[in-house]
């Protein structure tokens, strides 16, 4: 079993002319939170979706706890994707029931306490909820799984920032701290507190692979300055 619970080897990904992920090698140890970072069309969602193996490397290998992606690492992989992909004439309880059913480290108990604590009603169908209620919805299926590993696509990107603290709790407080949470963003400033490994993605390209105290400690600077210097944004 290996130390690592996502590596990456000379991991390609074109389409057609363009490298979405160009030749990145990488070695994610288990137990820790990973920011993956950077501007719109660096390849954080490409990355994402091949270790979920919803693309395939073009060249290149990917390791989820030293097995290449596929029906055995599903059972260890729990994935937020950018948008949006549950049904809307469902209610909250069906999804539960249905996500329950299909995976066997979903914690119903879990799941119920966090609707609680949002104050949302299990009986209530997702059509009549706003765009940010769906996107808590399915984060709090997301970490109701025992997972090794989560993959959090823009978690806090469609939320308004006063709901962004809570969704930072639940995903905090919701998980066991031997597995390892990857939360791709381009808001940094929002996350970067319960961070504790960055990654720099520039057009399909790892600019940097660091703790956050190594970066405060080298550069004096916090993620977010390091970030708005490197991408000059």
């Amino acid at each position: 079993m290996s130390n690592y619970i996502l590596e990456c080897k000379d991991l390609t990904k074109t389409f057609g002319r363009v490298k979405a992920i160009d030749n990145v090698t990488l070695s994610i140890p288990q137990g820790c939170i990973v920011g993956l970072l950077g501007p719109n069309a660096s390849g954080k969602t490409t990355l994402i979706k091949l270790c979920n193996e919803l693309l395939t490397p073009t060249s290149g290998e990917i390791y989820i706890a030293g097995l290449k992606p596929g029906v055995e690492t599903k059972k260890l992989v729990s994935y937020l994707p950018e948008r949006t992909y549950l049904n809307d004439w469902m209610k909250v309880a069906d999804i539960i029931n249905f996500f329950s059913d299909f995976y066997a480290d979903f914690n119903k108990e879990k799941a119920y306490d966090m609707l609680k604590r949002l104050n949302l009603n299990p009986g209530d169908r997702l059509k009549t909820m706003s765009k940010g209620t769906k996107e808590k919805i399915q984060l709090i299926l997301v970490m109701s799984r025992e997972a090794r590993l989560y993959l959090l696509d823009e978690p806090i990107g469609g939320v308004d920032p006063a709901a962004r603290d809570y969704i930072l709790q639940t995903i905090l407080g919701n998980y066991d701290q031997s597995a390892t949470i990857i939360i791709s963003t381009h808001l940094i400033s929002d996350i970067e507190t319960i961070l504790e490994h960055v990654i720099f993605l520039k057009e399909g390209r790892v600019v940097l692979y660091k703790t956050v105290d190594e970066i405060r400690e080298e550069s004096g600077k916090s993620v977010d300055s390091l970030f708005r210097e490197v991408f000059k944004c």
